[in-house]
C-alpha cells in the first residue's frame, strides 16, 4: 500500500514567529527614523547624518532581500530529509524491479478466522516480492478461505510458495497459473456472464465452468431416451457436497458440477444457484439472427440457431432421409428420432444449426453438443441436398461457435466409410487426430491454430 497526499490538500505550516519579528522590526525602524529625523532638524551635521541613515537603510533591505529568498525558496529540513531518502530508496529499489520477470498465480488457501491471520499470511508473501493483485474472502463455518492473484518473481517455483504460505498459518493451499484474463475483477466477470446467460440459455453451463474455474459440467434430463425417469432432479435449493454441486435445471433434470481438486465454498454455491434462478426466470431463449446464403446453383438458404421449438421440422426431415444417411449419423437404426432430437435441440446441451430453404423447409442439421471438458460436432443432410457444400458451411460456423465459447477442441464420431464427414473436417484445414476401432472413426480437430470461422464458401444474399 501506498499513501499519497495530494499538494493540493495538504496545509501550509504558519511561520507565525518570523511574522512576528518582521512586525516588531517595522516598529523599531519607524522609532528609529523619528529619532534621526529629530536628530538632523537639531544638529549641525544633520545632512551627513541623513546621508549614512540613507546608506544604512539600503544595506539593511538588501540583506533581507537576500535572507528572505534564499530561506523561503528552500523547503523545510524535513521535507528534504523526506524527499532525499525517497530518491534514494527509490534509486536502490528500481534497478532490483527489473532484475527479474514476473508470472500471475492463482492461490487458494484455508486460514484461522482470528486477527492478524491475513497479516501472517501478507508478510510471508512480502518477503519474497510476491505482490497481491486480487483477494476474495469466503467465510467458513470454521476458517476462512483466501483466494489470491499473484505476480511473483519467475524464479519462484510453486512448492516454494506452497511452504511459505503453509509456514504462515495457511492450510489445504492450492495454486495454479493464471493469466491476464483473470485479472478482471470478481464483479465485472459475474455480471458479463449472467450477460452472455441472459442472451443464450447455451451460455449457461459455460458461465458456469468460467465462473467456477476448471470443472466439468454434466446436465441430466429428468427423463431418459428410453422414456424412464432418471431419478437425477435436485430441490429446489440445490445440494452442494464437498467437490460436487447439483442443480436443479430449469428445464428438467439435473445440472451436475465437479471439482476434484478443490471443494466448493458456500459462497461459489449462491453464486452457481443465482446464475441457475436468472436462467430459470428468463425461460427458453436463443439468438435470432440468421444468415441468407445463395448456392453456386442460385438457390438460397438460411442458416438460423434452432431449438425444440423446431422439433416438428427437424422430425419431418429424418423422415425424409434415407436409412443409410441416418444410420451414419446415428451410427447405427434410429427407433424413436423424436426422442433424439429433444435432446439434442436442447440449448441445454450445446447448440444447434439449422439451414432453411426459402419455403420454410429444414434440409440440413448441424449440432455443437458440451460433453463435459470436450464438445462433440455431428451433422445431418437431407440426401436431396448433399454434396453442395452444405455441411462444410455448417461444420465451420459450429467451428467458430467453439472457439468462442472457449473450446481447445472438438471431435466428430462417424463411421470409417463416411467420407463426406472425414472430407469437411479435413477442409477446416486444423491439425486433426484420427482414431478408429471397430469400424468407428473418431476425428478430433484441435482449435488453438484458429479465431474465427472459416470462410463462407456461398456468397451472402443481400436482405
Amino acid at each position: 500500500m501506498t499513501d499519497v497526499t495530494s499538494a493540493k490538500s495538504a496545509r501550509r505550516p504558519h511561520y507565525w514567529r518570523r511574522d512576528l519579528v518582521e512586525l516588531a522590526a517595522l516598529f523599531t525602524a519607524v522609532a528609529v527614523a523619528d529619532a534621526v529625523a529629530n536628530m538632523i532638524g537639531h544638529a549641525p551635521d544633520g545632512p551627513f547624518l541623513l546621508v549614512v541613515s540613507a546608506v544604512a537603510l539600503v544595506a539593511t533591505a538588501t540583506f533581507h532581500t537576500w535572507w528572505a529568498r534564499r530561506h523561503s525558496h528552500a523547503p523545510p529540513k524535513h521535507a528534504t530529509d523526506t524527499v532525499g531518502a525517497a530518491a534514494q530508496g527509490a534509486a536502490a529499489t528500481e534497478p532490483e524491479e527489473d532484475l527479474y520477470e514476473t508470472v500471475l498465480w492463482r492461490m487458494r488457501t484455508t486460514v484461522r478466522d482470528r486477527p492478524g491471520s491475513l497479516a501472517a499470511l501478507c508478510t510471508a508473501l512480502a518477503r519474497h516480492r510476491v505482490d497481491i493483485l486480487t483477494l476474495q474472502t469466503h467465510p467458513l463455518a470454521e476458517g476462512t478461505v483466501d483466494e489470491f492473484l499473484l505476480r511473483a518473481p519467475a524464479t519462484l517455483q510453486a512448492h516454494e510458495l506452497t511452504r511459505e504460505v503453509s509456514s504462515a498459518g495457511g492450510s489445504n493451499t492450492w495454486i495454479e497459473r493464471a493469466d491476464t484474463h483473470d485479472l478482471v475483477d470478481t464483479p465485472t466477470r459475474v455480471l458479463g456472464l449472467a450477460t452472455r446467460t441472459a442472451l443464450d440459455a447455451a451460455e449457461l453451463p459455460l458461465a458456469l465452468r468460467q465462473l467456477l474455474g476448471r470443472c466439468t459440467i454434466h446436465s441430466v434430463p429428468a427423463v431418459t431416451l428410453s422414456g424412464r425417469p432418471s431419478g437425477e432432479t435436485p430441490p429446489v435449493e440445490g445440494v452442494l457436497e464437498d467437490t460436487v454441486m447439483r442443480l436443479r435445471d430449469p428445464n428438467g433434470g439435473a445440472i451436475t458440477v465437479e471439482r476434484p481438486y478443490l471443494p466448493f465454498t458456500p459462497t461459489e454455491f449462491a453464486r452457481a444457484r443465482a446464475l441457475v434462478e436468472l436462467d430459470a426466470r428468463l425461460g427458453p431463449r436463443i439468438p435470432r439472427s440468421q444468415d441468407v446464403l445463395t448456392l453456386p446453383e442460385g438457390n438460397e438458404i438460411t442458416v438460423r440457431r434452432v431449438d425444440q421449438g423446431d422439433l416438428e421440422a427437424a422430425k419431418a426431415m429424418h423422415e425424409r432421409c434415407s436409412d443409410r444417411t441416418l444410420s451414419m449419423r446415428y451410427h447405427g437404426p434410429v427407433g424413436d428420432a423424436g426422442r433424439y432430437l429433444n435432446h439434442l435441440l436442447s440449448p441445454r446441451y450445446g447448440r444447434t444449426l439449422a439451414v432453411q430453404t426459402t419455403s420454410g423447409r429444414l434440409v440440413a442439421l448441424g449440432h455443437l453438443l458440451w460433453d463435459g471438458d470436450e464438445t462433440e460436432v455431428a451433422l445431418l443432410v437431407e440426401d436431396d441436398w448433399q454434396r453442395r457444400g452444405i455441411g462444410a458451411e455448417l461444420l465451420g460456423r459450429l467451428v467458430a461457435l467453439a472457439v468462442e465459447a472457449g473450446c481447445e477442441s472438438v471431435y466428430a464420431v462417424t463411421q470409417s466409410s463416411n467420407t463426406a464427414m472425414v472430407a469437411a473436417m479435413r477442409g477446416l484445414g486444423l491439425p486433426l487426430d484420427y482414431q478408429i476401432e471397430e469400424g468407428t472413426l473418431v476425428v478430433t480437430a484441435r482449435l488453438g491454430a484458429t479465431a474465427a470461422r472459416p470462410r463462407s464458401r456461398f456468397e451472402q444474399a443481400e436482405r
